[in-house]
């Protein structure tokens, strides 16, 4: 199997894996909760729209975690295997394209950063300092994410031309608009995330950008086309 062929098929799983584990814990929390914590109410939800729970309170607490935990550290390792595959896809059709190692770089530890803050989710400690590091973890793999996959879009199309037989442009024009939208949502969102004001609104962000985020690796299976060689 080649490297746009393994690029294929790796994305749609990254999409899968956190999709459904993510959903089954809030499908769960949000009809089972009065059993997993008793005298502790959490009202229906639907946070996409609503913002009535945020993605850390749906997965950091037993058992919830032992679904969505195993779930990231594959997704960790699907992403780093996606990167290294792009990296091989980048150079064959541009040697020496000069953001290739930026590319790379943000890619992969977006991955690190995923593993890292599941690794410490479900370990809880009161302690501001601990809180503020979990935080920043999940602030930089999106960051890292975005950054990576704005680059990866703009040297798609820097060789358009030389795609034709390989992609599927609708979708990469799709990839495009989606990414501009998360970086936008993000820029705008960013300097609230201190004040509790805006929670339900922040919550919902998060998850419209986590789905936006995993979103981009669904249309990068669907943008390559099949039985390509090289």
């Amino acid at each position: 199997m080649n490297s746009i062929d393994k690029v294929k098929s790796i994305s749609v799983w990254i999409f899968i894996i956190p999709f459904v584990s993510v959903n089954t814990c809030l499908l769960i929390v949000t009809n089972f909760h009065q059993i997993l914590e008793p005298g502790v109410p959490i009202f229906p939800t639907f946070p996409y729209f609503d913002g009535g729970v945020s993605i850390s309170r749906t997965v950091r607490d037993y058992p919830l975690y032992l679904i969505f935990k195993p779930a990231m550290f594959i997704t960790s390792y699907l992403l780093i295997r996606y990167w290294l595959n792009t990296e091989k896809i980048i150079i064959y059709f541009k040697k020496d394209y000069t953001q290739t190692k930026k590319i790379i770089f943000f890619g992969v530890g977006s991955a690190i950063l995923l593993a890292v803050h599941s690794i410490f989710l479900g370990i809880k400690l009161d302690n501001d300092l601990y809180k503020l590091f979990r935080r920043v973890v999940m602030l930089s793999f999106i960051i890292f994410e975005l950054i990576a996959q704005a680059y990866l879009i703009k040297f798609f199309y820097d060789i358009k031309e030389k795609l034709d037989n390989y992609i599927n442009s609708i979708y990469l024009k799709m990839k495009r608009i989606l990414i501009t939208f998360l970086i936008i949502i993000s820029v705008i969102t960013l300097p609230f995330l201190p004040f509790d004001n805006f929670k339900f609104l922040k919550h919902s962000i998060e998850w419209n950008v986590f789905l936006g985020v995993i979103l981009f690796y669904l249309l990068t299976h669907l943008m390559w086309r099949k039985k390509t060689t090289f």
